[in-house]
């Protein structure tokens, strides 16, 4: 997403990270209780996955997480006056990616002058679910966290 952000810049595309809570606490991040060690997981966050967006913390009880939806990898793509134009309940590059050309491709139309009106869409995106780099995240929180997911049946 680092790439998408800095592809994007340049078209007047902002990106942020909203951290909302621990997906799988464990020993070295556990369940959040207090806004000081939220403020220290998310510059944990940013400092060992090397998150270059800005992070905006969620309120200790997820009230923005929960405000748009509660989906454990959201993303969410706005425009200008803050109408969502884009909900997807994963987060993955390729279809942000084919999204963020799409509106840009809007914003040339309308410099173009031509007349423009939304319609909804809905459709099935795929993405790659890599195992390993799935566990290398659960265990960055610790063995709790990977002992949970697995007795989980997921």
């Amino acid at each position: 997403m680092n790439d998408l952000q800095a592809q994007y810049e340049q078209h007047g595309v902002g990106s942020v990270f909203l951290y909302t809570h621990e997906a799988h606490p464990g020993e070295h991040y556990p369940h959040l209780t207090s806004m000081n060690q939220k403020r220290a997981h998310a510059r944990a966050l940013r400092d060992e996955l090397g998150v270059s967006r800005p992070i905006i913390l969620d309120a200790l009880d997820g009230a923005c997480h929960r405000a748009y939806g509660s989906m454990p990898n959201m993303t969410w793509i706005f425009n200008r006056a803050g109408i969502p134009v884009y909900k997807s309940d994963w987060t993955d590059h390729h279809s942000v990616r084919n999204a963020l050309d799409y509106f840009v491709d809007v914003l040339d139309r309308r410099r173009d002058r031509q007349r423009l009106v939304p319609f909804n869409v809905q459709r099935l995106d795929y993405r790659t679910s890599d195992r390993e780099r799935f566990y290398a995240g659960l265990a960055r929180s610790g063995p709790k966290a990977v002992r949970e997911f697995e007795e989980s049946g997921l």
